[in-house]
């Protein structure tokens, strides 16, 4: 069985914001500015966490709406 037209624009989007918060993120740390952890090792690994808590948070939101 297809699911319905809406139900698949929920799913495109919903991958769509999921994979935005890495690029927001990374795109951030890619400036030529200095950033908080600028020659840490701490500070690869905040910003991978922050990407990685996110973007579950996204997922299990997604899924509790029933959108993936």
């Amino acid at each position: 069985m297809m699911p319905a037209g809406g139900d698949i624009m929920k799913q495109v989007t919903s991958w769509a914001a999921i994979i935005a918060v890495p690029a927001a993120v990374t795109g951030f740390y890619g400036q030529n500015v200095p950033y908080p952890g600028l020659g840490h090792t701490s500070g690869f690994w905040v910003s991978t966490a922050i990407m990685v808590a996110l973007s579950a948070g996204l997922h299990v939101v997604f899924r509790r709406k029933d959108w993936l």
